[in-house]
């Protein structure tokens, strides 16, 4: 008989519930190993849970003070007393306390371009053959050009066949080359004109000379150099700045070797006027970032203290958590930068960062604001963009303990994947506890079925003999 079927039958006998009392059977037996697992896999859920929000709230921290650090906001900045005449920016790594410079920008940089006489239209054929570009040094008088000294490099040459020999064709051929120059096609009521710009720099002049084909010539109308008809409307030109009185060249507008840490971006020319380069202190910046240093670790620091509490902590017995809580609570005495003056701050605890009795920092406004004052240079070096522990900067020091926390082998990864291991040996552990309910729900219901079984029977024969008993006596 199938167990559906016993089940349905259960009790017929004996008068018994056996599929309740089979079920409150395998329930009291299995009661203290089913909650028990069920325990541990809620405390499994709340560990990997309390790891998760330590590793996101430890590396959002280190990643965002990075990227703070990266931006530039927290450094000396240099300054341009007419930014219409020239932008300046700092470069990477570049100290600019104490910066000091006069720039005038006599010319600017430009760059060498030409244009054909009209066409009629932009399709139909110029002529077959190639075209040499050469790029040197050019002399230009009145839109032509008289004069041209080849460079060294070596000239470069751009077929023109059938498929591209109309002024659009030779413009998209001439651009395929990637020579360094760009053709465009302009037209207007006169017609298309062939135009092609170089770089800027005098050693970026060019010419452009045709070898036709013998059999559709006409490329030489489109010629760039001496005795050419195309028209030069911008002569290739180095810029010249003088800083601090010396006269200088470069072959563009954004120069980044005339001042130590500075790129210069010309903006325009004006001989005469003197533009001074100086720098000014990030100290509101600085002031700023340690304000949000501090508010953002108060967080981080107080979900950390949730989770290691002694008592509700989901993660009090885990060596990977109390080790970032007590490599943190360090931080304020660890040195941040190397090599400062006498005197001067390289921890936060120094320049009025105080922790607090229950671990929370907060910022002494006064220390804070005096160290800026005396010591800017030192504060910004604290703040200073590096990896790795001491002497790196705060983003540093914060970056190595991120690394540490979330190692696979020994920090908070080693704890997921440990938490996540013991996760799916509960499961196992509930499913091999399932199978073991089953089979025991399975036994106790074809014993109590036999039992019921043999009860009917035994009722039967009772009524059977109650029955002929019944009979003897009303025939007697």
């Amino acid at each position: 008989m199938a167990i559906s079927s016993i089940t349905n039958a259960l009790g017929a006998g004996s008068g018994v519930d056996v599929a309740a009392l089979v079920g409150s059977l395998v329930d009291a037996q299995f009661a203290n190993k089913t909650a028990q697992l069920t325990n541990q896999s809620a405390t499994i859920t709340k560990q990997i849970s309390g790891v998760s929000s330590l590793k996101s709230g430890i590396t959002s921290f280190a990643s965002a003070l990075t990227s703070l650090v990266k931006g530039g906001s927290l450094a000396t900045a240099p300054t341009s007393s007419n930014a219409g005449i020239v932008n300046v920016s700092a470069l990477s790594g570049a100290k600019l306390a104490g910066l000091s410079a006069s720039v005038e920008v006599r010319q600017l940089a430009t760059a060498q371009v030409a244009t054909s006489t009209p066409r009629p239209d932009t399709i139909a054929a110029v002529g077959r053959g190639s075209f040499t570009l050469t790029f040197g040094t050019a002399e230009v008088a009145n839109g032509a050009m008289t004069g041209f000294t080849a460079g060294a490099g070596e000239p470069i040459s751009i077929p023109i066949t059938a498929g591209n020999s109309g002024l659009s064709g030779i413009a998209r051929a001439i651009n395929a080359a990637g020579a360094g120059v760009t053709a465009t096609v302009l037209t207007d009521s006169a017609g298309s004109r062939l135009s092609i710009k170089g770089a800027t720099g005098e050693a970026k002049a060019f010419t452009l000379t045709a070898t036709e084909d013998p059999e559709a010539p006409g490329l030489s109308a489109l010629n760039i150099g001496p005795g050419g008809t195309t028209t030069i409307g911008t002569v290739a030109k180095d810029a010249i700045v003088a800083v601090d009185g010396t006269a200088l060249k470069r072959p563009t507008n954004s120069i980044g070797d005339l001042i130590t840490g500075v790129k210069l971006d010309l903006v325009s020319a004006s001989v005469g006027t003197t533009v001074t380069i100086g720098s000014t202190a990030p100290t509101a910046s600085l002031s700023q970032a340690v304000s949000d240093f501090v508010e953002t670790f108060n967080q981080l620091n107080s979900a950390i203290k949730e989770q290691t509490d002694p008592v509700t902590g989901a993660l009090r017995s885990d060596a990977a958590a109390t080790g970032l809580q007590r490599q943190l609570r360090q931080l304020t005495l660890t040195p941040l930068s190397t090599g400062a003056a006498t005197g001067a701050p390289t921890t936060l605890a120094e320049i009025g960062v105080r922790t607090n009795r229950d671990g929370t920092l907060s910022v002494d406004s006064n220390v804070l604001s005096s160290m800026l004052n005396k010591y800017p240079t030192a504060v910004e070096a604290m703040f200073a963009d590096g990896k790795g522990a001491s002497g790196n900067g705060i983003s540093g020091a914060l970056a190595a303990i991120s690394e540490a926390a979330t190692n696979v082998k020994t920090g908070l990864g080693a704890s997921a994947m440990r938490y996540s291991k013991a996760q799916g040996d509960v499961a196992s552990d509930q499913s091999d506890l399932s199978d073991a309910e089953a089979v025991m729900t399975k036994r106790l219901t074809a014993q109590y079925a036999a039992m019921d079984a043999r009860v009917a029977a035994y009722k039967s024969t009772q009524a059977f003999l109650k029955q002929q008993v019944e009979a003897w006596n009303s025939s007697s």
